[in-house]
């Protein structure tokens, strides 16, 4: 981001008229993340609003029966298109591929400059959401949710700080970098709100205490 933002200050002290058109041109590529969650404020509404119940089973569940990193557009799949959206300067091959490029891991941190040392994680791990509600969708809404380059669901991190955090819920696991974690309950909320999924007792109140601190 930084990077971005340096070359709109030099665009506008060339020209005023080119910098409005930059930052037009410019304004997607500065999330350089997942889309911007609710505010705080709608997260604790959101949040008040979630039905809570004691977290369901697991059976039945498979990474199957949420078909992901689905073609988005060309020779482009979902992981890559976040790839290309959370990096800087990722140049990307004939098969979408990225190829060379800079990302940060929010999680954590971390840059990387190999498009192999990310996942892309999921901000409600799929089988959370299983858990939570999701066992009772059909399979073409299962996709939308493991696909949704929409709400703030999908995010290019640091591939074992992915691991690491696996399907647990902010009432087990929150990212090690505290000054992602409001951001990061702003947007498990937004998206378990959209989604109509339930938190149960112990994931409402982790995720309550971040918001209050926001």
């Amino acid at each position: 981001m930084s990077g971005i933002y340096a070359r709109r200050i030099a665009v506008v002290a060339a020209s005023a008229a080119l910098a409005a058109t930059t930052g037009l041109l410019t304004a997607p590529t500065a999330q350089a993340a997942m889309p911007t969650p609710v505010s705080a404020s709608t997260a604790r509404s959101y949040l008040s609003a979630l039905t809570v119940s004691t977290e369901g089973s697991s059976s039945g569940y498979s990474r199957d029966k949420f078909p992901h990193w689905v073609t988005q557009s060309g020779a482009c799949n979902t992981r890559e298109v976040v790839l290309k959206r959370d990096g800087s300067g990722v140049v990307q091959d004939s098969a979408c591929a990225a190829t060379s490029g800079s990302w940060y891991s929010e999680y954590d941190g971390a840059t990387w400059t190999a498009a192999a040392d990310l996942d892309i994680d999921h901000m409600v791990p799929l089988a959370e959401a299983w858990r939570s509600g999701a066992s009772g969708w059909t399979t073409a809404r299962r996709q939308s949710f493991a696909n949704d380059l929409t709400r703030p669901q999908l995010i290019a991190v640091t591939d074992n700080v992915n691991q690491s955090k696996s399907d647990q819920d902010p009432g087990e696991w929150l990212p090690s970098r505290t000054a992602y974690r409001c951001t990061y309950a702003r947007a498990w909320v937004h998206v378990k709100h959209y989604y109509g999924l339930s938190v149960d007792s112990t994931e409402k109140t982790a995720l309550q205490s971040v918001l209050n601190g926001c």
